[in-house]
């Protein structure tokens, strides 16, 4: 069995849900489909979850007539997809769903959003369970709170509880596929203890299909997007860049921590446990492998390195003080104040007599937290021995290398090193974790393009 994710660009139209339902009846191991909301179509600009947002926070600042009218743009939407499939009598559950939510309480507006925001997902799925039946095929609708998709109560940011796995593992949705039925299961969202309405965050539906293979224990997650392939680079700094066929969990993991954007981060932690493969693949490309994330590969089989991101807006918080080697808990101190400053910190790379702290910049907030910071560091000096600190504001981009081959290796680093020095880009700081399997280099964000493709030429190019 496998689960097999579509997203949102996938769903945004009727002939993309056809394609979908093409691809599912391609294999027959295809059982549980996960579905996102309908996205930007050829004549739809807009994504479904973007009209919900709007509809909502409509409603909470200006009254439920205000709502209304973007509800009615949105139940026109899934109208005219539910026509174009020939399948109208579904409307007659998503139209009602819909009018509901115009009408529900908004006094905890967060939770309203999100329960506003559920819908976008809910709806697709009960519109492509409606055209798989009139195909003839086995396909069911599957509420995620009636399942077993139990989470934190966090709105817009929830989190799946432990007895979910068990719960999703052998309540109805097990029986559904016990009897060789298909479950159509809206990704995103799921219900609190209290039986209240919570989502993932953004791009949540990924989130969701791991969960399910890692519960039902499938052969295969299939995550279906718009692209042949993950590449090693992104296409935005390199045309027709190579393809990665086989990358680990962690390398996937490092990759997307750095800006790579074809895979939900936290979607990685539910498959990486229970060891099940992802293959993510393209919805208008089906016959192509796509690339496969496994616990371990071969890590000679793609060189040294599997993939280069970059992310900026980094800013660097420069501390010197004489001795700070020699003074016992001076770290401690430091980092004691970020977090009363309700900042977390990135890399902490240091000398003998200074640190630099190195923080995405929208942590540090306006100029008033940055001098508030500033005093509190410079307070930890004394006057015969004083702290200087220095902060650099959104001077910093991240530039990492990626790859298990580069485990134990001689001369990944100063490969790395010496092509930026080529290049005649200035390195701010270098990091290597103790695993070996990315090398991080801080660079001016000017320099954060030139750096990635010079990196990419290096390790890439034949």
């Amino acid at each position: 069995m496998k689960v097999a994710k579509f997203g949102g660009s996938s769903l945004a139209d009727a002939a993309q849900i056809k394609k979908v339902c093409d691809i599912i009846q391609m294999d027959k191991e295809r059982r549980v489909i996960v579905v996102s909301a309908p996205g930007k179509g050829e004549n739809d600009p807009v994504k479904v979850t973007d009209m919900l947002i709007a509809a909502a926070r409509e409603t909470v600042a200006n009254g439920k007539e205000a709502g209304e009218k973007v509800f009615a743009e949105i139940i026109g939407r899934y109208a005219k997809i539910a026509a174009e499939l020939e399948v109208p009598s579904v409307m007659a559950q998503i139209e009602p769903a819909l009018k509901a939510l115009a009408a529900q309480d908004t006094a905890d507006s967060a939770r309203y959003e999100d329960a506003v925001k559920a819908a976008g997902e809910d709806n697709c799925a009960k519109l492509a369970a409606a055209y798989l039946a009139s195909l003839g095929l086995p396909a069911a609708y599957v509420e995620p709170g009636a399942a077993g998709m139990l989470l934190s109560n966090e709105p817009g940011n929830a989190k799946v509880c432990p007895e979910a796995y068990d719960l999703l593992g052998a309540g109805p949705l097990r029986a559904l596929l016990a009897d060789g039925g298909i479950a159509v299961f809206p990704g995103f969202f799921g219900r609190t203890q209290a039986g209240e309405v919570v989502t993932f965050p953004r791009g949540g539906s990924d989130i969701t299909g791991a969960i399910l293979a890692a519960a039902l224990d499938v052969e295969v997650y299939e995550n279906f997007t718009d692209v042949d392939y993950i590449y090693s680079i992104s296409p935005k700094y390199k045309e027709n860049p190579k393809p990665i066929k086989t990358v680990t969990y962690r390398e996937m993991r490092e990759l997307s921590y750095a800006g790579f954007n074809v895979y939900q981060e936290e979607a990685l932690f539910p498959v990486f446990h229970a060891r099940v493969p992802v293959n993510v693949r393209s919805v208008n490309n089906p016959s192509c492998p796509g690339t496969l994330i496994v616990p371990e590969r071969d890590a000679s089989s793609n060189g040294l390195a599997v993939g280069i991101a970059a992310d900026s807006g980094f800013s660097a918080i420069s501390i010197s003080k004489y001795m700070m080697n020699r003074e016992v808990g001076f770290g401690r101190d430091v980092l004691q104040i970020l977090a009363e400053e309700g900042i977390s910190y990135e890399h902490f790379p240091s000398g003998i007599d200074d640190v630099t702290v190195i923080v995405r910049d929208a942590m540090l907030g306006d100029d008033a937290k940055c001098a508030r910071i500033k005093a509190k560091l410079e307070a930890l000096g004394t006057p015969e021995n004083e702290v200087i600190v220095e902060i650099e504001r959104n001077e910093l981009s991240l530039i990492v290398v990626v790859g298990e081959g580069m485990k134990h290796a001689v001369g990944a680093a100063a490969a790395a090193a010496g092509a930026l020095h080529d290049a005649g880009i200035s390195i701010s700081m270098i990091s290597q974790g103790s695993s070996e399997v990315s090398m991080i280099f801080a660079v001016e964000s000017a320099y954060c393009v030139a750096g990635v493709q010079v990196m990419y030429e290096e390790f890439f190019q034949d």
